[in-house]
């Protein structure tokens, strides 16, 4: 088995797409013509987005991050973890946590996105030699 996808569901979607083009770089791969479904090109694993009013309408439950509170992150990998915070940030990324050295040879940081959701801002993970 592999990990295909992980879908975020947002407010709306199209503003998403927006946040997540001009934030952290990233292009959009597909668009569902009914504008509720759409997807980013991140490489093996797909990052997509659904409105929360479709799912709801197709009868799930599902509820909007806690922004105080969150159950999950995603993370996108850099060699500038420092230069891409500042880009998320300033194309509306709430700043959690600026970048740190951690003690395992990575460098970490954290945003909130424009839904709430938490995100990873980090380098490749360096082994010491």
């Amino acid at each position: 088995m592999k990990l295909k996808y992980t879908i975020l569901y947002v407010q709306d979607v199209a503003a998403s797409l927006a946040f997540y083009e001009a934030a952290f770089g990233l292009a959009t791969r597909h668009v569902h013509e009914s504008g509720e479904y759409a997807e980013l090109e991140t490489g093996a694993t797909t990052l997509a987005f659904s409105a929360r009013q479709f799912l709801h309408s197709i009868g799930k439950s599902v509820a909007a991050p806690d922004r105080n509170a969150p159950v999950f992150e995603i993370a996108f990998e850099t060699d500038d973890v420092a230069k891409d915070f500042e880009r998320a940030v300033a194309n509306g990324a709430t700043p959690v946590s600026a970048p740190q050295a951690m003690p395992w040879g990575q460098t970490v940081s954290y945003v909130s996105d424009c839904d709430g959701y938490l995100v990873e801002i980090c380098s490749p993970v360096v082994r010491p030699a």
